[in-house]
């Protein structure tokens, strides 16, 4: 029971741009075209994560790796920039997280996520390379109804290396109101689960995503100031399809609408130089997954 909600725990401290815990292994790939836009986004990312159970009740430690490749494809040949030194980035994060029960059926839980995020234009890292990550949050599973579960996730997230470089609150609140129906709103995510069938699962959702990197030697624009930041961040809305080839293999197809994108290139102040145009309202996403 104490294993299982660990599980519980591990998927629901998840973030739409990062990992959700509960995967002992994950691929994922996001391609936004560049119709539209001066720009072509692709991600492939791939993680692992372990959690491992501590000697005291009810506490656990789980450990990981994150690593993606982002790479941009600029169509504009008169972009204001050296383009090669914008078109390939590295993000690669290292996760410590821990859990433990608190009084009146309450749960802590903190991650932290030491990493890196660069587009590695040097022979080597920089200390401007190195980004940090983290969680805190509380949860409070309801269980009165056993027919119609409920829980509560309130907390704070911040990432340097995601599109909203600043802090967040976590508020998620879950509830399954129907046998084949449960919803979850909250930010940074929110979604309309549908049961079809026991392997296939229909999701209505809206999310935060995106990512920041340094630019290592900064990117010249407009011939008189050096880039050293690039941010990307996008809220968008669409429709999910889960396939569940097992217990814990399974397949998700994302199709969505971006309702803002922006990608800007900014000073080591995070003050905005350039602002790249783009239109782009697709966003596909590809995901298979081994869960615990």
């Amino acid at each position: 029971m104490r294993f299982n909600f660990l599980l519980f725990f591990l998927f629901i401290t998840s973030f739409a741009a990062q990992a959700q815990l509960s995967d002992l292994a994950r691929l994922d790939f996001t391609f936004i075209p560049n119709k539209g836009s001066d720009v072509e986004y692709t991600r492939s990312r791939f993680l692992v994560n372990y959690p491992v159970k501590l000697k005291k009740e009810g506490q656990y430690l789980f450990l990981g790796v994150d690593y993606s490749n982002v790479h941009l494809r600029f169509k504009d040949d008169e972009l204001p920039f050296d383009r090669e030194l914008l078109n390939d980035f590295k993000l690669l994060d290292f996760t410590i997280g821990f859990t433990k029960p608190l009084e009146n059926g309450w749960r802590l839980g903190v991650r932290l996520q030491p990493g890196i995020s660069t587009n590695n234009a040097a022979k080597h890292l920089s200390t401007e390379d190195v980004v940090f990550s983290g969680d805190l949050v509380f949860i409070k599973k309801f269980e009165r109804d056993l027919e119609k579960p409920s829980r509560l996730i309130v907390g704070l997230s911040y990432s340097q290396n995601r599109g909203y470089v600043f802090p967040l609150p976590f508020i998620s609140y879950y509830k399954k109101f129907r046998p084949d129906w449960s919803f979850n709103i909250g930010i940074p995510k929110s979604n309309l689960q549908y049961h079809l069938a026991e392997k296939h699962r229909f999701k209505l959702y809206t999310q935060l995503d995106g990512f920041t990197s340094n630019i290592q030697n900064g990117a010249l624009v407009n011939g008189n100031e050096y880039a050293e930041i690039i941010n990307m961040s996008l809220i968008n809305g669409g429709l999910q399809y889960e396939y569940h080839f097992t217990d814990h293999l399974q397949l998700d197809l994302r199709a969505a609408y971006n309702f803002s994108l922006n990608n800007k290139l900014k000073d080591g102040s995070n003050n905005t130089l350039l602002t790249i145009d783009n239109d782009s309202r697709s966003y596909f996403r590809a995901v298979l997954r081994f869960k615990i």
